[in-house]
């Protein structure tokens, strides 16, 4: 990896710390559909804006359909969960199980996609489990319906990345390619498509809103704008630079940054079940996405 690489990775992982921090504030008083709807719609006219600054050219070559789906995977669906996730969660717990990504990726990539699984992978997988059950039972009085339930949320929403990582590669990557700023601008497309019909539904038939709240609509354009249009372009350009696994690795960074924002901006706190979870999580996650011993000797080999 280039510095470049590193530096986006860990600018990418400030970005994507705050938004949790963005999705708990939104969500409490928005709810979560309107929040997701709202974080995907505004991340759409954020893409659209900076093409139309960029003078950029849309040319999907046939790709269209398939960014499309895309944005139902990696954008609608799990910002959905995660904005459920954030009416129950502090921001720093859902992005430590945001850090579970990787660990779905070799899941996905094992169970669909012909990668295979060593024995240090699948340590890491058990080891990852055994660190989500540790941060949702250990501490003061973590164990309830609503925490359970947002700890589901956001492993479903990390199933969802590990799913749309591999998907880029097999539909995008594979077949040519596609300028990032495109794929990230269907996929903004395709996810505002898919939350529309709900969003609708909920402020018709959902209970009252106050919409004239300034703090939490800089939220939304926060996390609709930065945290999604200007964040995508970078992780899409990691993921033809890097590849999908290296770019998964970026949920290492994305906890402590985001554990540092939600105590600067609302005073949130952590416990010790929270601190060891977190731990064994990184250590399960490193077991995963690092090679073995074996592989770096191959690939010294090939290079040489």
């Amino acid at each position: 990896m280039r510095t470049a690489d590193y530096i986006r990775l860990i600018l990418l992982a400030a970005i994507w710390g705050a938004s949790f921090l963005f999705m708990r504030i939104a969500a409490s008083e928005f709810g979560a559909i309107n929040t997701a709807f709202l974080r995907v719609f505004f991340g759409f006219l954020g893409l659209a804006f900076i093409l139309l600054i960029l003078k950029s050219s849309v040319k999907f070559e046939g790709k269209f359909k398939h960014s499309l789906i895309l944005g139902v995977i990696n954008s609608g669906l799990p910002f959905f969960m995660y904005c459920l996730a954030a009416r129950w969660l502090p921001a720093g717990y859902s992005a430590i199980l945001n850090a579970t990504t990787p660990l779905m990726g070799a899941l996905t990539g094992f169970a669909f996609f012909g990668e295979k699984l060593s024995t240090r992978k699948w340590g890491g997988v058990i080891l990852g489990l055994i660190g989500i059950m540790v941060i949702t039972t250990v501490g003061e009085s973590r164990s309830n319906d609503e925490t359970i339930a947002g700890v589901v949320a956001c492993l479903m929403a990390t199933g969802c990345y590990g799913v749309a990582g591999f998907l880029t590669r097999s539909w995008i990557l594979n077949k040519g390619g596609l300028d990032p700023k495109t794929v990230a601008f269907g996929s903004q497309i395709g996810a505002t498509l898919f939350l529309l019909p709900f969003f609708i539904w909920s402020t018709t038939t959902g209970p009252s809103i106050d919409w004239l709240q300034g703090e939490v609509w800089a939220s939304i354009l926060a996390v609709g704008i930065i945290c999604t249009a200007f964040a995508y372009i970078l992780y899409f350009r990691l993921i033809a630079d890097i590849g999908p696994l290296r770019t998964l690795t970026v949920t290492f960074l994305i906890p402590p940054f985001a554990v540092l924002w939600g105590y600067l901006a609302l005073g949130e706190t952590i416990n010790e079940g929270f601190i060891i979870g977190a731990l064994i999580v990184c250590v399960s996650v490193w077991l995963v996405v690092t090679p073995g011993k074996n592989t770096a000797a191959m690939k010294s080999e090939v290079t040489k």
